[in-house]
């Protein structure tokens, strides 16, 4: 009767939409993942950063930012929870007297693989199931939506 009424009142269904199960997906493997790596004791998007910064040998908090596409404000905040952690480290930029670089210390380094597998489990967890063709296939979707619609911002949180 439902979908009676809503057709009736030219009012599509919820769940009619790609937004909704897109979105009700996403929740579920966000909060699964963020519930894992919150175990393991970081945020979503100390997270990020650790795995960005575990790509070079070091990095700008400004090039930091531009990548994770948040303000300098939000990747400081990060970088501080992540020095007091002993996961990252703040170094004079020998090229400009008034920058630091970030560098992962040896503990950073160490603990990005281990959340790496939890980054994989948890896609296993919910992708498992699909063939590596399905899977492919989502991804590809995933990605030229991205690049259809210029996103930008890498998902912390």
């Amino acid at each position: 009767m439902n979908a009676e009424r809503s057709a009736i009142q030219g009012v599509s269904d919820l769940e009619s939409h790609l937004g909704f199960w897109l979105r009700f997906v996403s929740n579920h493997v966000s909060g699964r993942f963020k519930r894992l790596v919150e175990e393991a004791g970081v945020s979503v998007s100390e997270w990020v950063a650790l795995r960005t910064l575990y790509a070079a040998d070091s990095s700008t908090a400004r090039n930091l930012a531009l990548s994770l596409g948040m303000t300098k404000g939000a990747v400081s905040k990060v970088l501080d929870r992540l020095e007091r952690k002993k996961l990252v480290r703040r170094l004079a930029d020998p090229d400009d007297g008034r920058a630091q670089r970030i560098a992962l210390t040896a503990a950073g380094r160490r603990l990005v693989p281990a959340l790496a597998a939890l980054a994989d489990a948890n896609d296993e967890h919910f992708f498992g199931q699909l063939s590596p063709d399905a899977r492919q296939a989502l991804a590809e979707t995933l990605r030229e939506l991205v690049h259809t619609h210029q996103l930008s911002e890498v998902p912390t949180e």
